[in-house]
């Protein structure tokens, strides 16, 4: 089915017509619309256009009305104050465009005019090593923003730029050959908490020797230029480390309720023989330059505490790259052989200047350009309770299992207090438990600007109270009861009602679907989408509380108009919430 215009869309292009016949002097000027407290729009364009024709702005919007004239579309449009346009929108209107949305399985939602191909760079863990608290909102977010423009029609390629390279290596891998039995197990049998356990048992042990052993120390340092050079035992046994860190990673992205496809993991390793030819691309080029035997790049606004310019470091003096040799590979890589025309990268806002520099760097060769861009979707982070940066009680880093466990078990607690309420079997009250935890920890995480710290305090994530997931999984379940007790009567669409002020209000509301996702799309902003999901649950508790939906008093026009009205709701809060990763269960 064709996408479904906005009424918002129906009133501009209404606008606009109207200002062409009445002021065709002005040309295509935009009405300038908006959302407004006083009616359902306000058209504020007739005051700059009076500027330019050097005309009264009340007469020109007194001409403008004229030409518009009432019809099924719009109801009332009043001239207001020093010109502006308040216009009010037929119920009928409302109800026929939502009935449009109700029947197309997308709910009207356009595909993006032009799609492209994006490659998302996100959840980036590192080989060997635990995931932690830090880890968890490039993940979260860069799932979110993979769904939201799939759903636009643009072409997703995902990209885990996971740490599997450098000089820890050598430490393991020589501690592995000398201790061969300590990966003993099948890899594929192998739980994520096992192979964690063993990585984390051999990471300490290694790391215990090399600092106490110089012999065991230049045995390592000899086995980093072996992995480097290709020996084929050495990446062998890092590949063994690589696995048993895949076996971990997959468990923890399960427990986020993430799915990740093996060919999607492409680590710092994946780009090794390209760094060469980056390189040699770089200084043939000039772009980059030696200094003082490391190959650079320089930046006029890029200076240190004591003026002297701070660049790029491609290449170190002693023939060794570094992370701008890699990412410089990886635009290579994602531009000329995946096709890419957006690069966006999910990173902490701390290496913000560091992908500044490596943005500026590939669109002085030619890289990116007028057709292919880059941007860093940058994240804050996650704060304790006392605004300070989360840590254990022990002042070490909150591991992300233990984190995603609690959030389970409390949420799990919430939904068995009202499990005899709802008549919840056990399993229903574990397969609950587990999508109100993680989709807690996701909507606390997304429902703030990527780009602020955001406080971790569980026993606001999972309260039914204020703008929590839980609060709109129960929306959605509360709909879903509704809908069960209608029994055999079905949803159904009467634009020839009149509408109470909280249906008008919720219909309205529930338009905005598509402008909102075209909005997060384009501006990789996926708080927005959440704050429309939490104002969606709001419409329907005044909704609830003054539009009852069964009720003898109701007509079966009424009844089935509010059904219809509630079922949408619940089909707009499901996709906008699978959007952000998050389940929505029927029965809470």
């Amino acid at each position: 089915m064709a996408s479904v215009p906005s009424l918002a869309s129906n009133v501009q292009q209404r606008l606009a017509d109207a200002l062409s016949a009445a002021l065709p002097e002005a040309g295509s000027a935009d009405p300038m619309l908006r959302r407004s407290d006083r009616a359902d729009f306000q058209a504020n364009g007739i005051l700059a256009l009076a500027k330019q024709l050097k005309g009264n702005p009340r007469e020109l919007a007194t001409k403008v009305v004229e030409a518009l004239g009432a019809d099924d579309l719009l109801k009332d449009i009043e001239v207001s104050g020093p010109g502006f346009l308040n216009i009010t929108i037929t119920d009928e209107a409302i109800v026929r465009t939502l009935a449009a949305r109700a029947a197309d399985a997308r709910l009207g939602v356009p595909h993006a005019e032009k799609p492209g191909t994006t490659v998302i760079d996100y959840a980036q863990p590192n080989v060997a090593k635990e995931m932690h608290v830090g880890h968890l909102r490039s993940a979260v977010i860069g799932a979110a923003m993979v769904e939201i423009l799939e759903f636009t029609g643009e072409k997703v390629v995902r990209r885990h730029h996971i740490g599997d390279w450098g000089t820890q290596f050598g430490m393991l891998i020589q501690y592995l050959i000398e201790h061969p039995h300590e990966l003993d197990h099948k890899a594929d049998s192998a739980s994520g908490e096992e192979a964690m356990s063993n990585l984390n048992r051999l990471y300490k042990a290694s790391r215990a020797i090399f600092d106490s052993d110089p012999e065991f120390k230049d045995r390592a340092r000899r086995r980093v230029v072996d992995l480097q050079s290709g020996d084929k035992e050495t990446l062998a046994l890092w590949q063994r480390f690589v696995d048993e860190s895949k076996i971990y990673f997959y468990s923890v992205f399960e427990k986020l309720d993430m799915e990740i496809d093996d060919p999607d993991i492409v680590g710092e390793s994946g780009y090794n023989d390209m760094l060469v030819e980056t390189c040699r691309l770089l200084e043939e080029s000039g772009v980059a330059v030696r200094s003082n035997g490391a190959l650079c790049v320089f930046f006029d606004d890029v200076k240190g505490p004591d003026g002297n310019p701070v660049p790029l470091i491609v290449q170190k003096s002693d023939g060794g790259f570094g992370y701008a040799a890699t990412d410089l590979s990886a635009i290579r890589d994602r531009v000329q052989n995946l096709g890419a025309t957006t690069l966006l990268y999910v990173v902490d806002a701390r290496q913000s200047l560091h992908f500044k520099m490596v943005f500026e760097t590939a669109r002085r060769i030619g890289w990116l350009n007028d057709d292919v861009k880059a941007a860093q979707l940058a994240f804050g982070t996650v704060l304790g309770k006392d605004g300070k940066p989360f840590k254990t009680r022990e002042g070490e880093t909150v591991r992300l299992e233990d984190l995603l466990d609690e959030a389970v078990d409390r949420a799990t607690a919430v939904v068995r207090e009202k499990a005899e309420k709802v008549g919840l079997a056990e399993q229903e009250i574990v397969e609950n438990g587990r999508y109100v935890g993680i989709g807690a920890v996701k909507y606390a995480d997304l429902s703030t600007s990527a780009v602020r710290d955001y406080k971790f305090d569980l026993d606001q994530m999972v309260s039914l109270n204020g703008d929590t997931s839980v609060y709109l999984q129960y929306a959605y379940a509360r709909i879903q009861s509704i809908l069960r007790k209608a029994g055999d009567a079905k949803p159904a669409a009467h634009p020839e009602l009149a509408l109470a002020p909280a249906e008008r209000a919720l219909g309205l509301h529930l338009d905005q679907f598509g402008e909102v996702l075209a909005e997060v799309a384009a501006s990789y902003e996926p708080h927005k989408l959440a704050a429309y999901l939490y104002q969606l649950a709001s419409h329907l508790t005044t909704f609830y509380d003054q539009c009852q939906v069964i009720s003898e008093d109701n007509t079966v026009e009424v009844f089935e108009n509010r059904l219809f009205l509630v079922d949408l709701t619940a089909r707009t809060l499901h996709q906008g919430m699978a959007l952000l990763g998050i389940r929505t269960p029927e029965r809470l």
